[in-house]
């Protein structure tokens, strides 16, 4: 790393952690010794951080506020040769902060982009929520007034995977409430200080949820993890009508593992994929 003669520097993206300090990997400590500069969304935690490892690289701040003329900054030292990190408040770089407004630039530049990775909220939370964690939508913060909200969480109503938010401790109580409202009575799970002395995870419907918070004050942040859309029930017609294209789609050439991959993704999560494939197999050899 270091100035080069010719061609750009290289921007690595810095996972560092979400509370727990010792969260953090030897490779990103070892980039945020040898770059030239560290483009923090925080300064302030990010000199905890460095006072914490004894690194002594230069700070820039880049945050939403300022991000296009202090992005300005990064991509002329990064075209001069120099190699940049940047890292977040906490946790992975370019997940609810400015962070891929800079990584777009950089590719649209041919500027080498590079992700070391690590700590990351949304994730940590699904993880341990106890929801299922095959499919799952991220979803970031919600609108912050009432009918902004309800309107995004209608668009989510019939979405099957586990819904993943970020929200804050004085708008949760809200939030729940409107999930209860338009989504149903789902089985969520409330993570807080994840990582930090005071982690807490609260699981279980989302009234229930609500029941708990009512008497209490919130505090720290909060990842709220909630149980997708029951899939759609399939009737015995349509069932039939499936087997029958899997059947009509083998005649045509493709394999029976083929045909009924087709029909699945065409009828969505709420038919059976080992299911059809037995129906339409058991139709083969009649």
């Amino acid at each position: 790393m270091g100035e080069r003669e010719q061609g750009p520097g290289k921007l690595y993206l810095c996972a560092t952690p979400i509370g727990n300090l010792e969260d953090i990997t030897l490779r990103v400590l070892a980039t945020l010794r040898e770059v030239d500069l560290v483009a923090a969304e925080d300064t302030r935690r990010t000199r905890n951080l460095f006072s914490r490892y004894d690194i002594h690289t230069p700070l820039l701040s880049y945050r939403e506020e300022n991000r296009e003329t202090a992005g300005t900054k990064i991509i002329g030292r990064l075209e001069s040769g120099a190699d940049v990190a940047l890292v977040s408040d906490a946790g992975t770089p370019g997940i609810s902060d400015p962070g891929h407004h800079l990584v777009a630039e950089c590719i649209t530049r041919g500027i080498p982009v590079e992700a070391l990775p690590g700590p990351n909220a949304a994730i940590s939370a699904l993880v341990i929520s106890g929801l299922p964690t095959t499919r799952f939508a991220f979803e970031g913060f919600l609108p912050r007034k009432t009918g902004a909200r309800r309107k995004a969480l209608e668009a989510l109503a019939s979405d099957t995977r586990t819904l993943i938010f970020y929200e804050s401790p004085n708008r949760l109580a809200g939030t729940l409430e409107d999930i209860q409202s338009v989504l149903g009575d789902r089985e969520a799970a409330v993570a807080r200080e994840l990582t930090k002395k005071f982690e807490e995870v609260m699981r279980g419907r989302v009234s229930m949820l609500r029941g708990i918070l009512a008497s209490r004050e919130v505090k720290g942040e909060v990842v709220l993890v909630v149980e997708g859309a029951a899939p759609p029930r399939v009737t015995q017609l349509e069932r039939r009508a499936a087997v029958e294209e899997v059947l009509r789609l083998k005649k045509g050439g493709l394999s029976l593992k083929e045909a009924v991959g087709v029909v699945v993704d065409e009828m969505g999560p709420g038919m059976s994929r080992s299911a059809l494939y037995n129906a339409a197999l058991e139709r083969t050899k009649k």
